[in-house]
């Protein structure tokens, strides 16, 4: 691409950026929590808002989206807000972008300097619920857009766009898939794009490559009808509360791999060119041990920090419980115990047979005499884009772009989100752009987002469209 074009982006960016922030800061003012019943109203007023300025950026099609209900007498969930921009070449690919309007609960007395939902601009940074979380992220695509049109002379994308911006991402993301898969045809794409998402920091611009799935459980274990005596039926009767903690004791081995037959199956594993690249990153693994408020690491041993919290499979206790928890002695044996487990999944696992294993895990261990229930919830499947993807090398030649030819690296995400149902669904890989850092503070108090960084994001939007529209690099 010319540096005309680029210095044309620029410029338009330049020269709508007051007019963009305003924007952006009316939006944030809607106190969107989706999570809270009594702002249902305002995560609606937060839809109709953006669905309204999407016709006014030029999406000739924009709508509001229900969300299915689980049951006829469910609660209302949360709505979405669909658009599309076909390209005038019917062969461009189709690009659909995915991010959520909907924000975490805030209010002044959780540790806030200003009103959470009145946005402040202060020393190049714009502080409020959403700034970073997803608003901006997902606003930015209104004016890259714009930009992309106006440096290429084009009246439409070079790409056919469409967006889908979900309203209860915040709240877990209970209706999505079933949104995604009623309305399958509406979405059908070559590639979608996730703006909820960040950078490895202010001077080390990255793209993720992908994010880990989630499988999680509740494991019921019962005993004696009813607490009683340790002294009488001590040491001749099986006890719940030990049969959780041996089954604790033995989810991993002592190499810290998780010690479940079966889990591992499958699993994508890092090549040597990932693991180069994640070396490559300025990480300070005692900067990250003050953040993470730990006194060491552990984990699955031949890998490094960052390659357990993004590339690994993992099995974590989230809780324990059994017995008697009050000052004192009591000497009882418990009727009953209980483990939360979760299981962070990469790329190459099914949660589903992963859930099977577990299941025949914990049945294997137990002793006679101990009966026990396990309830999974809603799972999350993992994502991951290969390197050389034409459409990922895309996204990082936009990036760079933005960044003035700096060279972009690779990060992955440690954590779980929807992304990985559009994928799923819709068969088309996930990438991602965004330009927050972790400075911002998403779900915490003083929410931020970077001014420069937030108008880098428009930037390498506006680029993204015509790098993805051409030499095929959307389709594989």
């Amino acid at each position: 691409m010319s540096e005309t074009q680029d210095n044309a982006v620029r410029t338009y960016i330049h020269g709508h950026r007051a007019a963009f922030l305003d924007d952006l800061a009316e939006w944030l003012r809607i106190p969107s929590v989706s999570a809270q019943p009594e702002h249902g109203g305002d995560v609606r007023r937060s839809a109709e808002w953006l669905a309204a300025k999407l016709k006014e950026t030029g999406f000739p099609a924009v709508e509001v989206w229900e969300v299915p209900l689980a049951a006829p007498e469910a609660a209302p969930g949360a709505p979405a807000v669909f658009a599309e921009w076909p390209s005038e070449d019917p062969e461009a690919p189709t690009v659909l972008v995915y991010g959520h309007h909907d924000v975490q609960p805030a209010a002044r007395e959780d540790g806030w300097h200003t009103d959470p939902f009145e946005p402040v601009v202060k020393d190049g940074r714009m502080y409020a619920r959403g700034a970073a979380d997803d608003k901006g992220q997902v606003f930015f695509h209104t004016l890259g857009v714009r930009a992309h049109l106006a440096a290429t002379g084009r009246t439409a994308p070079a790409v056919h766009l469409k967006l889908l911006v979900e309203g209860e991402e915040e709240s877990g993301s209970p209706h999505f898939r079933a949104l995604v898969e009623r309305h399958r045809g509406r979405l059908a794409a070559d590639v979608v794009i996730v703006s909820d998402t960040g950078m490895w920091s202010e001077t080390t611009p990255t793209v993720c490559t992908g994010m880990r799935g989630l499988a999680e459980c509740e494991i019921e274990l019962y005993g004696p009808g009813q607490d009683i005596h340790s002294g009488s039926f001590g040491g001749a009767v099986p006890n719940p509360a030990t049969a959780a903690a041996r089954l604790v004791a033995a989810l991993h081995d002592e190499q810290e791999r998780v010690a479940i037959p079966g889990f591992y199956d499958g699993i994508a594993e890092l090549t040597d060119a990932e693991r180069e690249l994640f070396a490559e990153l300025p990480f300070d693994e005692e900067d990250w041990l003050r953040t993470a408020r730990s006194r060491g690491t552990l984990g699955e041993a031949g890998y490094s920090t960052l390659e357990r919290v993004w590339a690994r499979p993992t099995a974590e206790v989230n809780g324990i419980g059994g017995g008697y928890q009050g000052p004192g002695g009591k000497t009882i044996i418990p009727s009953s115990a209980m483990l939360k487990l979760s299981f962070r999944l990469v790329a190459g696992q099914d949660p589903d047979r992963v859930e099977k294993s577990v299941r025949d895990w914990v049945a294997a261990r137990l002793p006679a005499g101990i009966r026990h229930e396990i309830t999974f919830g809603g799972a999350t499947r993992p994502c991951l884009t290969p390197l050389d993807h034409p459409a990922l090398q895309a996204v990082a030649r936009a990036m760079s772009r933005a960044f003035d030819g700096e060279k972009i690296r690779y990060t992955r995400e440690g954590g779980s989100g929807p992304a990985a149902d559009l994928q799923d669904v819709l068969g088309a890989p996930v990438l991602f752009l965004g330009i927050s850092v972790p400075s911002d503070g998403w779900h915490a108090p003083n929410e931020k987002v970077e001014l420069d960084l937030l108008l880098k994001g428009v930037e390498a939007s506006a680029y993204l469209w015509g790098e993805l529209g051409t030499a095929d690099a959307a389709r594989r």
